[in-house]
């Protein structure tokens, strides 16, 4: 009978921890990815979204963390705030502790609301600047170099190869507060490095550019920064280049990829620059991983030919960001996790590159920008090729830009 009772209260204990594991990964960690796929970003997310997910599934793929499965929902606003708005209550409803709208518009509409309710949002490349701020907007995250941290990356590069005093540069921009966030920075640069700035702005949505570029070649820049999105992009770039700026001479915010390659022409592009805010290609580890266990069984969420552009890449590093956010989390704080738990994840992230995917990022409960590093890549023709190293640039500069804009979010204003 003993010998009986021991080996039932075995069993009931063995069950109790498999119960544990399964309920561990019945009930897995809901990140809300809740995006335009319709509207205005559609040239960026369904590439970024795919990679997202297929992160997630790779993740999944191998275990999970800690017995927790990651489960992405996946709903399209429109680029509408209101939209927006509903789709976040209603995941969160479902239980999900972290947000990523793809989109200014709909996630500075639900910053009041993530910090209300004490959930994770994270703006890579998009939102608001000043929310690399942590100690203003705690439970905002832009795990990337903001739209000011790119400019000075931009700049420095200009700098390091032939230098900015007495220089001539254009700004060449999408007329938009996104078009324009860059200027306070080149601003406070070109007084402190003694060079010429001017700012040319074009309607929305960019496609007809002619009559601004016409100023911009009476101006005769030595170089120009191009600040648009989708498809003004390559219509930048084909009026710099008829209007007699040098391909290599102009550089270009996050937004230009492959498929802007293609638009403009392979050959034409070549020697254009742009900031980097992840490697490109399949050479990196998790990209390998990917192909393995997730694309080759035929597990994927899009087309196999978008895995290694550049906002697939992009997206499979927002992820891999939150994972090791998550990761740190269950450590620290335990399951199941919430949003306040993710938040403590996300602060505990130090010099996490994903395998090299991305430069070396560090997050604290001051800085949720996690450093603002970034690189120069140049389309060599047939892909973007790295011409710099990763790292930040002026971020003193930055940092004033911060500051004002979280101080006066602080203040209501």
């Amino acid at each position: 009978m003993k010998w009986i009772t021991h080996r039932l209260f075995a069993a009931t204990l063995l069950g109790a921890a498999s119960f544990g594991v399964a309920n561990a990964q019945e009930q897995p960690i809901k990140f809300g990815l809740l995006q335009d796929f319709t509207a205005v970003y559609t040239f960026v997310s369904g590439e970024y979204n795919q990679g997202q997910r297929d992160y997630l599934t790779l993740v999944n793929q191998e275990g999970g963390v800690d017995g927790h499965t990651f489960e992405a929902i996946v709903r399209d606003t429109g680029n509408q705030p209101q939209r927006g708005i509903e789709a976040y209550n209603r995941a969160r409803e479902e239980g999900a502790i972290l947000f990523d709208f793809l989109s200014t518009p709909v996630s500075r509409a639900l910053v009041d609301s993530v910090l209300k309710d004490k959930v994770v949002m994270i703006t890579p490349v998009h939102g608001r600047g000043d929310a690399s701020d942590g100690e203003v907007f705690q439970y905002v995250f832009p795990t990337m170099a903001t739209y000011w941290s790119q400019a000075t990356v931009l700049a420095r590069y200009i700098e390091d190869h032939g230098g900015l005093e007495g220089k001539r540069i254009a700004l060449v921009h999408i007329d938009s507060p996104f078009g324009r966030e860059p200027l306070p920075v080149l601003q406070d640069l070109a007084a402190e490095k003694k060079f010429e700035l001017k700012a040319f702005g074009y309607p929305s949505p960019g496609n007809e550019q002619s009559a601004v570029w016409s100023e911009v070649r009476r101006f005769r820049p030595d170089n120009v920064l191009i600040w648009g999105a989708g498809g003004g992009q390559p219509v930048s770039v084909r009026e710099a280049i008829r209007n007699g700026i040098p391909a290599e001479n102009i550089l270009s915010v996050v937004w230009l990829a492959e498929t802007d390659a293609k638009n403009v022409g392979a050959d034409i592009m070549k020697g254009v620059k742009r900031f980097e805010a992840v490697s490109t290609g399949t050479d990196n580890p998790i990209l390998q991983r990917i192909k393995a266990k997730v694309i080759d069984p035929g597990l994927g969420a899009g087309d196999a030919a978008h895995v290694g552009t550049s906002y697939y890449n992009i997206g499979v590093a927002t992820m891999a960001v939150a994972v090791e956010a998550a990761r740190n989390a269950l450590k620290s704080e335990g399951g199941p996790l919430t949003g306040e738990k993710l938040k403590a994840g996300f602060e505990q992230i130090k010099d996490f590159s994903a395998e090299g995917l991305m430069p070396a990022l560090t997050i604290t409960a001051k800085d949720h920008q996690g450093g603002g590093a970034g690189r120069v890549s140049q389309w060599n023709g047939e892909a973007w090729e790295p011409v710099s190293d990763w790292g930040p640039a002026y971020q003193e500069l930055v940092q004033k830009e911060i500051t004002k804009g979280s101080q006066a979010f602080r203040e209501g204003k």
